[in-house]
């Protein structure tokens, strides 16, 4: 019994294999693009800010530029939802700032609307819970 090596085994692999999940295209050789561009327009590789070395930080400040309101309210989100963790242990009304900040973070992320969704259906139920309690203690009060 012999195992098979060689370009017959790897046709007969799964094609999808190999293949990186994510939506990243392939990387594509453009190196003859550019030479033909800077030959046909040469004035193109005379501006500075399209220097190879200057992109990547115009790529970031796009990034961020679009980005910046996501990245406050995760931020501010977190922070929030931290000082109520906190507030558990110390004094303060933990649980609520809790949910306050899931109602900042719900503003962007689907996760912390349910996340949110959820912890307002556990507090009304608490709610009812408690409102029943009080209740039930009246009209024992009052019977007696």
């Amino acid at each position: 019994m012999t195992t098979e090596r060689g370009p017959d085994r790897r046709k007969r692999r799964n094609p999808f294999r190999d293949e990186v999940w994510g939506d990243e295209p392939q990387e594509v050789d453009a190196s003859e693009f550019v030479e033909e561009l800077e030959t046909s327009r040469p004035e193109l590789a005379s501006r500075w800010h399209d220097h190879p070395t200057i992109v990547p930080f115009k790529v970031v400040g796009r990034f961020i530029g679009r980005n910046s309101k996501r990245v406050a309210v995760t931020i501010a989100g977190f922070v929030v939802i931290l000082a109520g963790a906190a507030m558990l242990v110390l004094p303060g009304p933990g649980l609520l700032v809790i949910i306050a900040g899931l109602a900042i973070l719900a503003t962007e992320y689907v996760w912390a609307q349910r996340l949110l969704k959820i912890a307002k259906e556990k507090a009304t139920q608490a709610k009812d819970r408690l409102l029943r309690k009080k209740t039930e203690e009246n009209a024992g009060e009052t019977e007696s």
